[in-house]
């Protein structure tokens, strides 16, 4: 299934479930297809919703339109809203997290959202990602040199050792990686210059919201996800118990399904 979003773009989702409509949002990497958010999928239909799980612009089966803009990408979303019904809740990933986030702060029609592990640096915990990221990775697909972008959104923002990479690189599933790179220069401009915390547009958002990190996680997206609900006017931080960043949707949708279900 697919809707076209505002500037004619197509956007292909998949639909189970009945019940209040949820909409997945897929972080760096991820299309519809992936195994976390299939399995958000599999674990919030069964539980009372409809989900909408859909590619973001750039991916599976939707659409590129050019130039990109963090403004259409809401604009995608949106268009899935719209036809789940005219509002939605809202559960994003990582980078799809802090699109999430900014579509509730452009004022979407999202009653309630959840976000897991936006990754935005708040102290001097980690390794700063360069203010002008997204140029500098924007020029290498430019180049061509798109597994260079690859490893460098890996160990830059993903924090991925080097020599890790460099094994990656040898994998069979780096062609894939490769694939997607463009969407690695949509994730640094959703995420912003140096992903700095957007404190000024997060004070705006009233959307009840639950902001998730994992206990096995590194310790400044827990730090990050605190920040995040501090800003919020009706946010709240949860710790999942046993998970990281690539968490298992078998713990992430019940939290999510608890949190969407309460009045």
């Amino acid at each position: 299934m697919d809707v076209t979003s505002a500037d004619g773009t197509t956007i292909a989702f998949d639909r189970s479930g009945e019940g209040p409509a949820v909409i997945l949002v897929q972080g760096g990497f991820s299309d519809r297809s992936h195994p976390i958010w299939t399995g958000m999928a599999d674990a919030l239909a069964p539980a009372g919703f409809t989900v909408y799980n859909y590619d973001r612009r750039g991916r599976g089966g939707s659409g590129d339109t050019q130039p990109y803009a963090v403004e259409r990408e809401i604009e995608d979303l949106e268009a899935i809203i719209k036809h789940a019904g005219g509002e939605a809740m809202v559960f994003g990933g990582s980078s799809g997290g802090a699109l999430a986030l900014e579509a509730a702060a452009h004022g979407l029609a999202i009653t309630k959202l959840a976000v897991y592990e936006p990754p935005y640096i708040v102290d001097e915990s980690r390794a700063p990602v360069p203010q002008d990221f997204e140029a500098q990775l924007a020029s290498l697909i430019s180049e061509g040199r798109r597994g260079d972008v690859v490893a460098r959104f890996m160990t830059e923002a993903a924090e991925v050792p080097a020599e890790m990479v460099d094994q990656m690189r040898q994998s069979p599933y780096w062609e894939g990686m490769e694939a997607v790179a463009h969407t690695l220069v949509y994730e640094a401009a959703v995420v912003g210059p140096g992903n700095e915390l957007p404190a000024e547009r997060l004070s705006g958002v009233d959307t009840p919201t639950l902001v998730l990190t994992g206990e096995n996680s590194a310790p400044w997206m827990g730090k990050a996800g605190a920040a995040v609900a501090d800003k919020l006017s009706n946010g709240e931080h949860r710790i999942l118990e046993g998970q990281a960043h690539d968490a298992s949707p078998e713990v992430l949708a019940p939290a999510v399904a608890e949190f969407f279900k309460a009045s």
